[in-house]
């Protein structure tokens, strides 16, 4: 069957069962719980996968479906030919993971948990079902809203946590190891920030405490500021830490320190210089050992690695990445749009 009619007694009886469901599942109703609505969707896809099995129709059942549904129930939002489509991608990203499940089993699965709006993001940004869980329990967990949501896949999340070069393990108990591991990334990235070359670490600095609200997002959960330039006396020499946090999960003092350029050994020492200090003259007996961070534009692993093998310090080292600004002058070498489109034009003729 090439096209689906409305004459065609499979679909009208398959229609009427679909009806039902809605009418049984109280949608009408203007406020409904969101985990209702995701196992509707979620069934709602079952059904077009399974039909879509049986028969021929393909997309067309969808469209088709959706119309007839808008027609049924043209107060209900949720009924158009995409979000149609959404329904069964959400039931064919999960099913594997989840199965045949009751449903108020459904209602306890992570996947049903978090909006709908949220969820679209989710299955239709992540590649597998491990990326998709990250995502879901971060939103949990920090209560993302969808744009911050948007925000932490465009970029990628979920391959820059827990991966920066560190040396945790050796100066750090377990499990505060493992968490201190779990807070920091690699690289960072600070896409709200804009800067024309040449520019200086300072710079870059000024522009992180300027936009703090989003450096601490992509800091993360727990990351409180205490100062910039944090001045420290030692010995009769001034000292300045570039940005100084304090952790409240980890309950410790994080000194972050900014170098514009590859990382190079002796930076690993004087952070180290930096985290003695900070342990001595502002922590606390119930803090935890300080941590430090150093962020540099690029970096060798295996060097890192060895810079901080010894060192008895936690630390670890991550590269971070801004947006930057061309120049004016090479802006005017570069060709417009306009020039770009008169050169197809030209290799077309």
């Amino acid at each position: 069957m090439n096209e689906i009619k409305k004459f065609d007694l499979e679909y009208k009886d398959w229609l009427v069962n679909i009806k039902a469901k809605i009418r049984n599942s109280q949608l009408k109703v203007a406020i409904v719980a969101n985990s209702a609505v995701l196992i509707f969707y979620w069934e709602l896809g079952n059904m077009i996968v399974e039909k879509q099995l049986s028969t021929k129709w393909g997309d067309k059942l969808i469209d088709q479906l959706s119309i007839d549904l808008k027609e049924e129930f043209p107060a209900i939002r949720g009924l158009s030919a995409t979000n149609l489509k959404y329904c069964k991608h959400f039931y064919t990203f999960y099913e594997a993971s989840i199965g045949q499940q009751p449903v108020d089993q459904l209602a306890k699965t992570i996947c049903f948990t978090v909006p709908w709006g949220h969820n679209i993001l989710i299955f239709s940004k992540s590649k597998d079902i491990n990326e998709a869980n990250f995502y879901l329990e971060q939103t949990l967990e920090n209560n993302w809203a969808r744009d911050v949501l948007a925000l932490q896949i465009k970029s990628n999340l979920f391959h820059r946590i827990g991966k920066t070069v560190n040396n945790f393990n050796n100066t750090l108990p377990k499990p505060l190891s493992e968490l201190a591991q779990q807070t920091l990334k690699d690289p960072y990235v600070f896409d709200f920030m804009t800067l024309t070359q040449p520019f200086k670490e300072k710079d870059i600095e000024n522009q992180l405490v300027k936009q703090i609200t989003r450096f601490l997002l992509e800091l993360g959960k727990g990351f409180a500021f205490v100062g910039q330039q944090y001045h420290l006396e030692i010995a009769d020499t001034d000292y300045y830490i570039d940005l100084l946090f304090y952790h409240i999960h980890l309950k410790c003092y994080v000194v972050i320190e900014l170098k514009n350029t590859k990382f190079i050994p002796e930076y690993a020492g004087k952070l180290n210089f930096y985290l003695s200090a900070v342990d001595s003259l502002l922590k606390k007996e119930n803090d935890q050992p300080t941590i430090g961070i150093m962020l540099c534009r690029d970096k060798n692993n295996i060097e890192v690695e060895f810079a901080l093998r010894d060192m008895n310090k936690p630390m670890g080292v991550s590269e971070f990445q801004f947006t930057e600004i061309l120049p004016d002058d090479l802006k005017s070498n570069l060709p417009s749009i306009e020039e770009i489109e008169n050169e197809l034009r030209l290799n077309e003729n």
